[in-house]
């Protein structure tokens, strides 16, 4: 089975794996464009996000302050393993349905958050570990209507910074990226 969602995570979940899959060791202490987090930090925030977003998809609680300890064994097998488990919870249709119990919105609007997360932070990894980065025009063109519906919220509770002006390249990553408070020229605009 499947839905737009886990369609739209299937295109672009094996993107962020092989980014994942492609960190040394020795990057792990490396700056993101999130200023907040290296890329471990990134790194344990994303596992967090995949495995959690298996609980939303059947409406079972989460909490968010439980920090997995990822960098034991195979962490980037495991990460892999856990992006398509989560697929598959997005894949059931009643995942879609209704109203999250735990984040009061539309399932569907929790499901293309995850579809954000997986997106755009893949973008900062590689960004930060100097690999290439290439979406689907369908999941951008997705995250672009999401990101201008959640936008202000998003703002307010900063959980995206400020609007970067966008350069005129026609290119959709990039203003999905600036509307998400982000520079697609990291580092060098910074």
């Amino acid at each position: 089975m499947a839905t737009k969602t886990s369609d739209l995570l299937t295109a672009a979940a094996p993107e962020t794996v092989a980014v994942v899959r492609g960190i040394s060791d020795d990057q792990l202490d490396l700056p993101t464009p999130c200023q907040e987090y290296a890329v471990r930090d990134l790194l344990g925030h994303l596992f967090q996000v995949v495995v959690n977003f298996q609980e939303l998809a059947a409406r079972r609680p989460v909490d968010w302050t439980e920090q997995p300890d990822l960098f034991t064994g195979d962490w980037r097998d495991r990460f892999a393993v856990e992006a398509e488990r989560v697929i598959g919870a997005w894949s059931e249709p009643s995942a879609l349905e209704g109203v999250s119990p735990g984040m009061g919105m539309p399932q569907e609007v929790v499901g293309g958050m995850l579809l954000l997360d997986l997106t755009v932070h893949g973008w900062d990894l590689a960004r930060s570990t100097g690999q290439p980065y290439r979406t689907d025009p369908a999941v951008v063109a997705d995250l672009l209507d999401l990101v201008a519906r959640l936008a202000p919220t998003a703002r307010e509770r900063g959980v995206f910074g400020a609007a970067v002006e966008p350069a005129d390249t026609g290119d959709d990553l990039a203003r999905l990226l600036c509307l998400t408070g982000r520079d697609p020229a990291w580092p060098s605009a910074g």
